[in-house]
């Protein structure tokens, strides 16, 4: 089969299926009935057939109609609002819409001439009712009495317009980039910390005038080895990895006895010299180590004031809390992945799970208390970025995703589409495509579920933190879905709603007076960036991608105001690296290239050689100096200064002169990704 027949085509447009699109090289590819018909079934959809596609599509309207008010209405700030009711034919509804606050607001009916439909054996009635376009911003409630009772539906306005955090008073800030786990210090435990991350802030802040300091995600990973090595393939994006904790800044550790001490010490020891044996960081022998002398920290107990806000920390993070404590738990004893798990407890809230956890109640409470240590680190390193005068801070990074089978996947499995993976279709940086084996959210169930777990997750990525680059932002408007087994290439995009994803995270962000920067690199369809300026969301500007319409480096003047602008990513070598051309033998030693390395080094020199001359005319590099890495490495770093991008981006690599990336795009375990710790330019730490 390869023809998309008619109902095929309506159900790909309802779930959002793209039915062809644009590739990187601008030709017109074509979405098979097959793979459309794949993704249809992640959404519990059978399209296999045209008869089953139309009783596919008579059903979801008969849903849709059964509802008295919709699951969940998203709008913009002064936008205005229409929500369609439906009750039974020829009967009254009284609308209204009750604030997050309390206070109620009245709901006007309109008119609406769709005729009733028959639905389980009666005639429903369609009543279109307008609440309104001066609702503050927040998450409120539309409420419906109808003869058959009374129906909420969830409300979420959001702002218009973010823009930047008051404490930048308009003015240019610069900050350094760096994977937080491969800075360390003499008093870490061979994995940057927590508290390095606050020492970095005083450094930079002080003696730099940096106004934030932007780091990897802080993702949880799995609570013992093997760890995943990708902070963006994390168990959960709603909690924290321990591993970033500082063991020796935890109060309790103070009120320690001797003996206790000298374990952790002789704990500590071990890790470092693990470390220093290594020429990655080694997470699977560190963070045993660490986790033992947390153990100790904690079953020290604490002072009754220090109880009180950790109580307080649990009932604000209610049953996520415990149900990721729970998960972790149930790892220690019956490995990393739930699927493997005995049946019984495979999935929450069966009688097993919670007979376990409390037979478990010290394990469980245990990892509470590590996500309470994690969060009161990371404010205190805020705190740090305060009282330097930082006007931003910290900006940690939001993943795309989850890995399938761990703390999310467990907690919900129902809002993640199964038998999917997220990825990207070929492009110039990986022309074999992606499958990253992450499973996407289903925008359906988000829906349904009034957006709440993506509200919880911004939510909690935004505590106590200056800003956040939203990786993949892009993901947020469409997203690569990859029927498991086909690869990358077999794959089509699927919409999510944007206008509800960016306008929650809009929201949270206003509440939380920080800055938000997405990256909106790769394939991304021209509105999407004019659409994050629009809602003053920053996008991301790397410099070797900026080129105008003849493929020429864009004049400074060109580039974006609301934007990050940097020289490098993470997915690149530094600066010396990348103009050694470092990327592309990597990329022919690991077969990644489609096209002969000869052809690829010599296409980058062109790229290098038009913005060196860029630099030259611009009066940021003298010829001679066109052959010295160093100099035109601070040539190009000089040219942002030129652009009107109101937040400048230096990677912390770029300032010590190191030269590997920390990621190869595409591979796994053949380039040791997320696993370099932070070297000079002759690799020395």
């Amino acid at each position: 089969m390869s023809d998309v027949y008619p109902s095929l085509a309506l159900l790909a447009e309802k779930f959002g299926i793209a039915q062809e699109f644009w590739d990187w090289k601008g030709r017109h590819q074509i979405i098979s009935a097959e793979t459309i018909i794949e993704v249809l079934k992640a959404f519990e959809i059978d399209a296999s057939s045209p008869q089953a596609a139309d009783d596919a599509l008579t059903r979801l309207e008969d849903e849709r109609w059964r509802r008295t008010v919709p699951a969940c209405t998203v709008a913009e700030q002064g936008q205005g609002i229409h929500v369609n009711i439906h009750v039974p034919a020829g009967t009254h509804a009284d609308v209204w819409v009750r604030l997050e606050s309390g206070e109620g607001r009245p709901a006007w009916q309109v008119e609406n001439h769709a005729p009733d439909r028959w639905v389980d054996g009666g005639h429903i009635g369609e009543a279109t009712f307008w609440l309104g376009a001066e609702l503050p911003t927040g998450y409120h409630s539309i409420v419906a009495h109808t003869e058959t009772g009374t129906h909420e539906g969830a409300l979420i306005v959001t702002p218009s317009f973010v823009g930047f955090p008051d404490k930048m008073r308009g003015e240019r800030i610069w900050g350094y980039g760096t994977q937080l786990y491969s800075v360390t210090s003499d008093r870490s435990w061979g994995i940057g910390d927590l508290g390095d991350l606050a020492d970095l802030i005083t450094w930079s802040g002080t003696r730099q005038f940096a106004g934030y300091v932007l780091i990897n995600p802080l993702h949880a990973a799995e609570p013992a080895p093997p760890l995943e090595p990708s902070p963006y393939l994390p168990a959960s994006r709603r909690f924290i990895n321990p591993i970033y904790v500082h063991p020796e800044s935890i109060p309790e550790y103070a009120t320690l006895g001797k003996e206790q001490r000298k374990e952790i010490k002789a704990l500590l020891a071990q890790a470092r010299a693990a470390a220093e044996a290594s020429d990655i960081v080694e997470r699977n022998a560190v963070w045993p180590l660490k986790l033992k002398a947390l153990r100790i920290i904690h079953d020290a107990g604490m002072r009754p004031a220090r109880h009180i806000a950790y109580q307080d920390f649990r009932s604000r993070e209610g049953t996520g809390l415990r149900s990721f404590a729970m998960w972790s738990a149930l790892s220690l004893e019956f490995g990393q992945y739930w699927k493997d798990w005995p049946e019984e407890y495979q999935r929450p809230g069966t009688p097993e799970v919670w007979a376990f956890a409390e037979e478990h109640a010290d394990d469980v409470q245990f990892f509470e208390w590590l996500q309470w240590i994690a969060q009161t680190q990371v404010s205190a390193a805020q705190t740090v970025a305060d009282e330097v005068g930082m006007p931003v801070g910290i900006v940690t990074d939001l993943a795309v995703g989850v890995h399938r089978y761990g703390a999310e996947t467990w907690m919900m499995p129902e809002v993640f589409a199964q038998g999917m993976s997220v990825g990207a279709p070929p492009d110039q940086y990986n022309q074999s495509g992606q499958d990253w084996g992450q499973p996407p959210w289903r925008p359906d169930k988000l829906q349904s579920l009034a957006y709440e777990p993506f509200r919880a997750m911004v939510a909690a990525a935004l505590r106590r933190v200056g800003g956040l680059r939203v990786d993949h932002i892009i993901g947020m408007f469409r997203l690569w879905w990859v029927p498991q087994g086909v690869g990358p290439t077999g794959g089509t995009y699927v919409r999510n709603n944007h206008e509800a994803m960016i306008g929650i995270l809009a929201l949270e962000a206003q509440r939380a007076q920080a800055l938000v920067i997405g990256e909106d690199l790769g394939t991304v369809e021209p509105w999407v960036r004019d659409y994050l300026s629009r809602r003053g969301l920053l996008g991301t500007s790397v410099l070797w991608f900026e080129a105008d319409h003849q493929g020429q480096p864009l004049d400074a003047q060109w580039w974006r105001e609301y934007c990050m602008a940097s020289v490098t990513t993470h997915d690149l070598p530094p600066t010396l690296g990348y103009l050694a051309g470092d990327h592309v033998r990597l990329r022919d030693d690991l077969g990644l290239l489609t096209e002969p390395l000869e052809e690829e080094l010599a296409a980058a020199h062109r790229e290098q050689a038009d913005w060196l001359g860029k630099l030259v005319d611009y009066g940021l590099l003298a010829h001679d100096d066109r052959e010295d890495p160093v100099e035109v490495m601070l040539a190009l770093h000089k040219f942002l200064l030129h652009t009107p991008s109101k937040v400048l981006l230096a990677g912390l690599t770029d300032a010590v002169g190191e030269r590997r990336a920390q990621n190869q795009p595409g591979t796994i375990d053949e380039y040791p990704n997320w696993r370099v710790p932070l070297g000079d330019q002759d690799g020395k730490r």
